[in-house]
């Protein structure tokens, strides 16, 4: 670390400062004397991954559809949990729907009297959405009772974790203005270390999974009201 430093012309502590933010980010894992590059698994295109566990997101998407009633206000996020929530909720009403999502606005938007706001910006043709910063601060301004989320990857020590920025931000964004969260995340995101830091485990309100916890992850999420799909 000293040699860092010095090849830097900063201090000790600048490096220290600099190591912890990245750790908290997942950027990287800090070892002892050092640091390391954290390994992570990138996600394929939307198509692909509406394909991955479908089973269980569809399961995980019937349960989370019943937390959301006739006129309600919700933000809905463009992972592919959150598509399959999307499609369960077509038979509501007046809904106002808040997304970042192309898959979301087609399934939710023009029907049922629902209001749709759709984010602009620069679209993510891989994951159909927008999440760049005129998108980020275009969802900033919204306060919905609930916002329905997924995640790249949950890990016991680090938090919720995601691989692509733009919508690493979009769930902080989400997390900071919305009433209450409700995560859906298939056990495939247990254990998993993403690219990125978007929340702690604390900060969900309502898990909805397809299989019972694991002991740490329990103890993570005993705040909140667990979920599993059926």
């Amino acid at each position: 670390m000293t040699g860092l430093a010095a090849e830097l012309n900063v201090s000790d502590e600048t490096i220290r400062r600099e190591l912890r933010a990245l750790e908290e980010q997942g950027t990287i894992i800090r070892e002892h004397g050092g640091a390391r590059l954290a390994t992570s698994t990138f996600e394929g295109p939307l198509t692909q991954r509406m394909e991955e566990n479908a089973e269980a997101k569809l399961r995980i998407a019937r349960a989370a559809a019943e937390y959301v009633n006739d006129g309600a206000i919700i933000f809905i996020d463009s992972g592919t949990t959150s598509c399959y929530v999307a499609k369960q909720l077509v038979e509501r009403r007046a809904l106002t729907v808040i997304t970042n999502s192309l898959q979301v606005a087609s399934d939710l938007g023009g029907i049922n009297n629902n209001q749709l706001f759709l984010a602009g910006g620069q679209m993510s043709y891989d994951y159909r959405a927008f999440s760049d910063h005129v998108a980020q601060a275009y969802v900033a301004q919204f306060s919905p009772h609930l916002a329905i989320l997924s995640v790249g990857a949950i890990c016991a020590e680090t938090g919720l974790m995601d691989y692509h920025p733009g919508e690493a931000a979009m769930s902080r964004i989400a997390y900071a203005t919305s009433e209450r969260v409700l995560l859906g995340a298939d056990s495939s995101k247990f254990g998993r270390f993403g690219l990125m830091r978007t929340a702690a485990l604390s900060d969900v309100d309502i898990l909805v999974t397809d299989k019972p916890l694991d002991a740490e992850f329990a103890e993570g999420f005993a705040h909140a009201e667990v979920v599993i799909a059926s």
